[in-house]
């Protein structure tokens, strides 16, 4: 039986009223857990240690764990990603930090123990730069903290490697790396760097953005909120929270409300319903569009050309004079190419992007035939190694994308 028109109305009423009538766009971006924890962790008072800062961080953390065990990511098939592995180990940090959530703590270990193996492997020869980082921090946070970690004798030999790669990451890079196209310095990982690196305060505070954030990212702003007590990062996370009065908080923040609104427009138009809220998507991408035409910028970024073309391609859809080398720019530049074939697991959303957009392409426009050649040779290359695998692309994208 085919609902009625006035039932359809309603339904598109309510739609508008909740979605594109709602200015706390926070609430349409998946919460980190791994973020989440790291707030959690931080004590109203350094001196007693006796409460956590940001309680509603840590009720969400007791409230949200997976029937599985886990806290993190999940594939289109409701699976564990990778991005499980760190982010479950510092959710159980937090709750042993506050000695609370045994149950969660006892059935997130089951999980680490029962999953790491095959996580490990599944998606070993992909694994981001990100990962290396991260996971092998939280394993010596976790284990800090007296969490009774019992990997798999098959899973140590992949372990042990990943701790190396992660020196060699050390090692190899600055804190600050001026040259790195799209991955983000080792000081965006404040959190995750072991005390080898001696990170001194005046190095934090020195590359603090003017919103307070260590390059926007919540964890590591924690951390830098609790080495140094800087004013500027406590506001930062005040803030973050006020906005996400749920308690969990975003990979990163401030995020591109530009970004959620495109991504709304073009989940509305996948779904058929672009008839029902016509004068709302002209509305958004009206001003989006104005905004890009006075924004001049070649910095890239899995997030920024995920959103070039993206835009690209609801704006040539909706009528409106668009240049393609407003996202096929990065195909002047063979180091760009070059980091991009190489590190390709950072770019499959990404690629996709591309290609789809080349489908509006009009005669004579060869930049967009050759930025579908690109993404279809990097997607054909992803499939055939990586059949089976899942991706987290690059911290703070994955709820992006």
């Amino acid at each position: 039986m085919e609902p009625s028109k006035p039932s359809i109305q309603s339904l598109v009423s309510e739609i508008k009223k909740e979605i594109f009538s709602n200015d706390n766009l926070h609430a349409f971006v998946s919460p980190s857990a791994y973020d989440t924890a790291w707030l959690a962790m931080i004590p109203a008072d350094p001196s007693k240690q006796n409460c956590p800062m940001f309680k509603n961080c840590l009720n969400w953390i007791l409230e949200n764990q997976k029937e599985e065990g886990f806290w993190g990511e999940t594939n289109e098939d409701g699976l564990p990603t990778i991005d499980t592995l760190p982010a479950t180990l510092a959710c159980m940090v937090a709750l042993k930090t506050w000695n609370v959530g045994q149950e969660n703590i006892r059935r997130g270990l089951i999980f680490v123990h029962s999953k790491v193996e095959i996580l490990l492997k599944i998606n070993y020869q992909n694994l981001p730069r990100w990962f290396f980082i991260v996971f092998p921090a939280m394993i010596v946070l976790a284990q800090a903290a007296g969490l009774e970690l019992d990997f798999p004798q098959g899973s140590e030999e992949v372990i042990i490697d990943i701790f190396l790669n992660r020196q060699q990451i050390l090692k190899m890079e600055e804190l600050v790396d001026e040259s790195r196209y799209c991955d983000l310095p080792l000081l965006a990982y404040l959190e995750s760097l072991p005390i080898t690196c001696n990170v001194h305060q005046q190095e934090i505070v020195k590359h603090l953005s003017n919103d307070g954030s260590l390059f926007q990212s919540p964890s590591a702003t924690a951390f830098a909120f609790m080495a140094t007590g800087n004013i500027q990062c406590i506001r930062y996370l005040e803030s973050l929270v006020q906005s996400c009065p749920n308690g969990g908080v975003p990979a990163k923040y401030p995020v591109d409300e530009e970004l959620i609104k495109l991504c709304m427009v073009d989940r509305v138009q996948r779904l058929g319903l672009t008839e029902h809220f016509n004068e709302e998507i002209e509305k958004i991408l009206a001003k989006i569009y104005r905004s890009e035409m006075n924004r001049k910028t070649n910095v890239l970024s899995p997030i920024k050309l995920y959103k070039d073309s993206l835009s690209f391609r609801l704006f040539r859809m909706q009528g409106y004079e668009v240049n393609p080398w407003s996202f096929c720019w990065f195909l002047n530049h063979a180091e760009i190419l070059k980091h991009m074939e190489e590190n390709y697991e950072q770019f499959i959303t990404v690629m996709y992007s591309v290609y789809t957009a080349s489908d509006l392409s009009f005669p004579g426009e060869y930049e967009l035939e050759e930025a579908r050649k690109f993404a279809k040779r990097m997607l054909e290359e992803s499939i055939k190694r990586n059949r089976d695998h899942n991706f987290v692309l690059s911290k703070g994208f994955q709820n992006m994308a």
